[in-house]
């Protein structure tokens, strides 16, 4: 199915939990002068227009950045890559565009046609794009060169046989590229489809965190009531940022 499109949910509530989550391993992986791989399985388009029709259909973004942006403080690397691609949100290619060097590699996947021609067009050159399935991608690229690097895996959920099929994606990917930050995103739901796929990732490494926020549903009916992470290998000080922005969501509730 190719029916999700960002869009409408860019910049809303989850997007500041994964993409502030992700802007400060980005900015922490390249502390190092050593050259990283970031490889994204679904990338979307991005930038986004929260000023445009998608946006204000639902109102999500409204509820998120464009409500709480004082959750980042100036020097915060999502600030920072905001601040680099305003007046558009970026999306998580953009945010990892902006903060990764011209030394470290980028493989983005998105398969979604016009998603893919607006990520195109919205990349510089060097940025490796592929139209093609996420999980076959990084599958075929790990382990990357070079070595050391970050995965994030955000798939739209469109089929409920995702919640099973992610962890083995992930054991697989886990046994190929056994020093690769893996960070995967998922919605928490009002009817939690997503507590066996955790307790499953769970087992794959002790060397593992899982976060989640819950925060009150966009509208009347609307069914994500909550964001989660599962990070694999996670950088030190990444649980404390994760505290800091569960203080944040706290006052939400």
């Amino acid at each position: 199915m190719l029916s999700y499109q960002h869009s409408f949910h860019a910049g809303n509530l989850a997007d500041l939990h994964k993409h502030g989550a992700l802007a400060w391993v980005l900015a922490y992986l390249t502390r190092k002068d050593k050259p990283l791989s970031y490889i994204e399985t679904h990338a979307g388009r991005g930038l986004y227009d929260l000023a445009g029709p998608e946006a204000a259909k639902t109102g999500e973004a409204a509820q998120g950045i464009q409500a709480h942006a004082d959750w980042f403080a100036a020097d915060h690397p999502l600030t920072r890559a905001r601040a680099a691609t305003a007046p558009l949100y970026p999306g998580s290619p953009a945010i990892a565009r902006h903060l990764l060097r011209d030394t470290d590699t980028l493989h983005l996947a998105e398969l979604h046609p016009a998603e893919h021609a607006a990520l195109i067009s919205s990349l510089p050159r060097d940025a490796k794009v592929y139209k093609q399935d996420g999980f076959a991608l990084a599958h075929a690229l790990c382990p990357p060169t070079p070595r050391r690097g970050l995965m994030l895996i955000d798939p739209p959920y469109e089929l409920r046989q995702d919640y099973t099929d992610i962890p083995r994606h992930i054991a697989k990917l886990n046994r190929a590229w056994n020093v690769g930050t893996i960070v995967l995103w998922y919605p928490i739901l009002a009817k939690p489809a997503h507590q066996e796929m955790r307790a499953a990732l769970l087992k794959l490494s002790d060397d593992s965190l899982c976060h989640e926020v819950h925060f009150p549903p966009a509208r009347p009916g609307h069914g994500m009531i909550g964001s989660g992470l599962f990070v694999l290998r996670p950088p030190y000080g990444l649980s404390d940022e994760l505290n800091r922005l569960s203080a944040c969501f706290d006052r939400l509730t």
